[in-house]
């Protein structure tokens, strides 16, 4: 078509003032939809945070019931099979009663609870890693985190089993539930300091020999021992045992009390009442965490009660995030009498 007067309005663009009004309302629909989305991308990690604190709160109990369930747990073989290669008729390892301090980190009663304790005493030169970022504990973290809360109680779960397939079939297993401070760190910049739960499974590894029957009690023989210790070795011995394996992080508070018969608590310290330890009938579980994101849950601070089976260990913060307790009573199966 050719151009003419008077056709050539009809091939004209937009004025400046119209491309102005275009790119105008343009911006406008685009600030809209941005402020929709980070509307709802905050609402969904928010719901995912506080789905991702109950989840967390669940799995670490339930591998906690578990295990104190197990508490005290003592495999019976029931049959001897002959002196120089039978199996023992039934457990023959040494039992350490810890009733002194020098030796109550060796004990094998079946749960033993120590208040407002991190760490786990017999680990050295251990690193906490948080986001790919290596945090050293040192004595001076753990002074002065213990000083900011009464953050955490740790607990050590003993079980015996039997494997019928290695050198020592009986055996004996040492769970330990514990808290450590994490820093999350961008260069030399502390980012966030938190807790987080760990876990331990060692073995007490005891060598013996067998000896001929003995003379005074036929049908029976006689087991010599070898001193025992117990091993987190990732050997044939025990494959599956571990030091500080990270469990959970954004941890709060974890608390543990030992309950006999009555609802009365106990003491369970071996060093103070060893024969104490063998009413436990059951054990009460508090785990508090909180929410993960930096920028905190809430816009503005809020003040929170971190509840407690203590009275006086009930403490109040004051910041943006949420926190949410798990509150759980777990009773003993095989807890009576000495194993």
């Amino acid at each position: 078509m050719t151009l003419t007067p008077k056709n050539i309005k009809k091939f004209l663009g937009f004025t400046l003032i119209e491309i102005l009004i275009g790119i105008v309302i343009s911006t406008i629909m685009m600030a809209a939809m941005f402020t929709t989305y980070n509307v709802v991308n905050n609402s969904y990690s928010q719901v995912s945070d506080v789905a991702g604190i109950s989840r967390a709160g669940r799995d670490v109990v339930s591998m906690m019931m578990r295990d104190v369930r197990m508490a005290g747990f003592k495999y019976y073989y029931g049959v001897f099979d002959g002196a120089e290669d039978g199996v023992p008729s039934q457990d023959y390892l040494e039992y350490v009663t810890g009733d002194t301090e020098d030796t109550k980190h060796y004990s094998h009663a079946p749960i033993i609870i120590y208040k407002d304790t991190l760490n786990y005493k017999e680990i050295t030169g251990y690193k906490a890693i948080a986001n790919s970022s290596e945090a050293k504990l040192t004595s001076e973290d753990d002074e002065e985190t213990k000083a900011l809360s009464l953050c955490c109680d740790r607990i050590h779960i003993v079980y015996g089993d039997f494997d019928a397939n290695t050198e020592q079939q009986y055996k004996k297993y040492r769970i330990s539930y514990f808290a450590l401070p994490i820093k999350k760190m961008s260069g030399s910049v502390i980012l966030d300091k938190y807790y987080g739960i760990y876990r331990s499974k060692e073995s007490w590894r005891q060598e013996y020999e067998i000896e001929e029957e003995d003379p005074d009690n036929p049908g029976e023989t006689i087991i010599t021992l070898k001193a025992g210790e117990w091993v987190t070795e990732e050997s044939d011995f025990c494959p599956d045992c571990y030091q500080a394996e990270l469990m959970r992080e954004f941890l709060v508070d974890m608390e543990f009390v030992a309950l006999d018969r009555y609802g009365e608590k106990i003491n369970t310290d071996p060093a103070v009442d060893h024969d104490k330890l063998y009413d436990i009938r059951s054990v009460d579980i508090k785990l508090t965490f909180r929410s993960s994101s930096s920028k905190g849950y809430f816009k503005r601070k809020i003040k929170n009660v971190v509840k407690s089976f203590d009275q006086d260990r009930m403490k109040s913060i004051e910041d943006s995030f949420h926190r949410e307790s798990i509150f759980v009573t777990v009773h003993t199966r095989n807890i009576g009498e000495l194993f």
